[in-house]
């Protein structure tokens, strides 16, 4: 079991004030500069995956659900977080949708919510504590809430086997120092390896230092 301070560490940042700069610091500048992953990519992930109901863990400011291409005019879409401010400021973004909120811990076994035919978890993993064999429990917590064939995708930091730039690494290395980040032994191989375990159809690319991945449920 995680100690509270590691899990609360990981989305400590998000403040009103942070979130409400965070989409030009980290979509804009950080995803082009640093981590070399064009937030028009992670906005194809979504548009290739989303559902008429979507199910979003770790939902940043909102953006890639209010960009996103949906299948239909109103879609089903519930937030899950820990952090309330997150909560706050995605469903604002989203109102046109009425979304519902969860105030959850994905590290935790969730309450049941429904089923849902598209689940999403963008910059999540590098954010929660552990190796990435401990922090990929959440697919096991989420895997009773998705509909058979659903799809699950996402899209996280790593650092083995993916090329950084000095800068890239100095930023990820204060990163994990405060707690933000917890990916210094984070590699592509054991993502794979632990989305092959649990779904079907599993695809992990590589973009600069970001692991984009995509499978279905069984």
């Amino acid at each position: 079991m995680f100690e509270c301070e590691r899990v609360e560490a990981g989305q400590a940042p998000y403040s009103p004030m942070v979130l409400r700069n965070y989409d030009w610091i980290v979509l804009g500048f950080s995803n082009r500069f640093l981590w070399r992953c064009p937030t028009t990519k992670l906005c194809r992930l979504y548009d290739r995956n989303v559902s008429d109901c979507h199910l979003d863990v770790g939902v940043g400011t909102g953006y890639f659900l209010d960009k996103a291409k949906w299948p239909v005019a109103k879609p089903s879409i519930t937030l899950l977080d820990l952090n309330p401010n997150c909560l706050a400021t995605a469903s604002r973004c989203i109102r046109r949708f009425a979304p519902q909120e969860v105030l959850a811990d994905a590290l935790a076994p969730l309450p049941p919510l429904g089923t849902f035919r598209s689940v999403g978890l963008c910059y999540l993993l590098h954010c929660l504590p552990g190796v990435m064999a401990e922090k990929v429990i959440v697919f096991d917590h989420l895997s009773p809430l998705l509909a058979p064939g659903a799809r699950i995708f996402g899209a996280t930091i790593v650092q083995g086997g993916a090329p950084r730039s000095r800068s890239a690494q100095a930023l990820m290395n204060l990163y994990n120092s405060k707690g933000f980040f917890s990916n210094a032994g984070d590699t592509v191989e054991d993502l794979h390896a632990a989305l092959r375990k649990r779904f079907r159809d599993v695809e992990v690319t590589i973009t600069g230092t970001v692991a984009l991945f995509e499978a279905r449920a069984n």
